[in-house]
Parts: structure tokens; C-alpha cells; sequence
């Protein structure tokens, strides 16, 4: 189950809001036991790029032997 504060990752492109699939978010609140999530994602520098909410099909857990990967933001 994904709980407040747990990084998570997007499962779908939001052009919108600039953000891409396998970007990393953290999750700042959960709705109604996890059917949907308040998530931040963040640059490097702790700059917030957008605090979105998505639900549950939209995200996923960190799993096992992924490798993080850095990209440019618009901004």
C-alpha cells in the first residue's frame, strides 16, 4: 500500500503539468484509502516542479533494481 511520504512513480505522461512517465514523485497525502494521491515531483535542486493529484492507476511503487534518471524540466 502506498502511504504518505512514499516516493512513487508516474505511469503515464502529463503534458500539462510537464511531467513524464517514470518521473518520481513523493506522495504528500493519500484519498480515500488510496484510490487517489496528492504527489509532488520535485527537480534535483528541491525545486517543485508540480503538485498534482492522481489516482491510483496513475502511479505505481518503486521497484526492485530501477535506476533513477535525470532530465531538463521546462521552467
Amino acid at each position: 500500500m502506498i502511504e504518505e511520504l512514499d516516493m512513487i512513480i508516474l505511469d503515464e505522461d502529463l503534458p500539462d503539468r510537464g511531467l513524464m512517465a517514470g518521473d518520481i514523485g513523493t506522495v504528500v497525502l493519500v484519498h480515500q484509502d488510496g484510490a487517489g494521491y496528492e504527489v509532488e515531483f520535485a527537480a534535483l535542486d528541491g525545486e517543485t516542479v508540480a503538485v498534482v493529484t492522481l489516482v491510483s492507476r496513475q502511479v505505481r511503487t518503486v521497484a526492485r533494481h530501477e535506476i533513477a534518471h535525470a532530465r531538463m524540466v521546462a521552467g
